[in-house]
């Protein structure tokens, strides 16, 4: 469960979308949010490289962000919830990151895009450097999205799609998400979704005819359908399986994998699988996943992804234990997003 919500604002409506799932998730986990804002000292003018400023200036800054965060915690979003405020000067997202590592947070929740100009900070670009660093999962949820809580008109199921490539890595997603899916939709059982783009094989068309493409197609899609199967097995009889959440799952064949990722989620297409239950409300991703001609590089796939979608987006890091096992399966990990 997650227990310790940090919420990065900067003074925005936009930025504040994000209090109301920090505060179900906090209910449900009878923990705490810290509310955090980084805010830049104002530069008076500058002289030989050396910037200055004045005490009063700096004071009032400080203050008006105070007085901000005051106000929120008042807020009847956050009503019965244990909160915290913090408030520091510095660059936006290392700083972030710092007070969330101060706060022992086990969750970031925040709005992709925030508020500009001179005392602002754009927090689309924020959001990817905290999801491309941020050693806890990160919950993003898009400023023209849809927000996960509340009730649903049609009474249906909360829906998070998770993403598989077949590693190690990318499985680490599992675990978070089902938490994640449990804390949000206590009432009615929520809908865990795997899925997994199989990328076309290598192919030779001139070696190779159609009958024998289409049997390799075949091949690779039952392989990856067997993986899935096992994976559903696996998760019923863990910890997960107590969650009571529906699991489904869905395989595809696909080179552009981002697209089919965003076409699924949000249209709710049904691949060839055990059947799709509709359009999903979350998209999980890891950060990582295995390279090859066979796999697909989830890092640039989660960058593609968390830029295109307007779906809230869970993004996990694997820990470097998850990076020892995928070294001695003989898999490269690629770069960070």
């Amino acid at each position: 469960m997650f227990k310790r919500i940090f919420v990065p604002l900067d003074g925005s409506t936009r930025a504040e979308q994000s209090i109301p799932v920090a505060a179900r998730l906090a209910r449900a986990s009878k923990g705490s949010v810290m509310l955090a804002q980084v805010t830049d000292i104002p530069i008076l003018y500058e002289s030989y490289g050396a910037s200055l400023y004045t005490e009063e200036v700096v004071d009032a800054q400080i203050k008006e962000v105070e007085d901000y965060l005051k106000t929120m915690v008042q807020s009847p979003l956050l009503e019965g919830v244990k909160v915290e405020t913090s408030t520091l000067f510095g660059a936006t997202a290392q700083t972030l990151l710092s007070m969330s590592a101060m706060f022992k947070a086990d969750l970031v929740v925040m709005t992709s895009q925030g508020k500009t100009g001179m005392k602002r900070w754009v927090l689309g670009s924020v959001a990817q450097k905290i999801a491309r660093h941020s050693p806890i999962p990160v919950l993003v949820i898009h400023e023209a999205g849809a927000v996960p809580v509340g009730p649903r008109p049609d009474s249906s199921p909360l829906r998070a799609l998770v993403t598989l490539d077949g590693s190690v890595l990318a499985k680490v997603a599992l675990e978070p998400a089902a938490q994640l899916l449990a804390a949000l939709s206590p009432d009615t059982p929520g809908v865990l979704h795997l899925l997994r783009i199989v990328k076309t094989p290598p192919l030779n068309v001139k070696e190779n005819d159609p009958q024998s493409i289409a049997h390799m197609q075949d091949q690779a899609l039952q392989k990856a359908k067997m993986y899935m199967r096992s994976i559903v097995e696996h998760l019923h009889a863990g910890p997960i399986g107590k969650l009571k959440l529906a699991i489904t799952w869905s395989v595809t064949l696909n080179d552009d994998v981002a697209e089919t990722i965003m076409r699924v989620a949000e249209g709710g297409e049904d691949a060839e699988g055990a059947g799709m239950p509709g359009r999903c409300d979350i998209i999980a991703m890891a950060t990582h996943g295995r390279t090859g001609l066979q796999h697909w590089v989830l890092g640039s796939v989660t960058e593609r992804v968390l830029s295109a979608t307007r779906l809230p987006m869970l993004i996990v890091r694997p820990e470097e234990t998850a990076f020892q096992t995928a070294s001695e399966e003989k898999v490269v990990a690629p770069h960070a997003l």
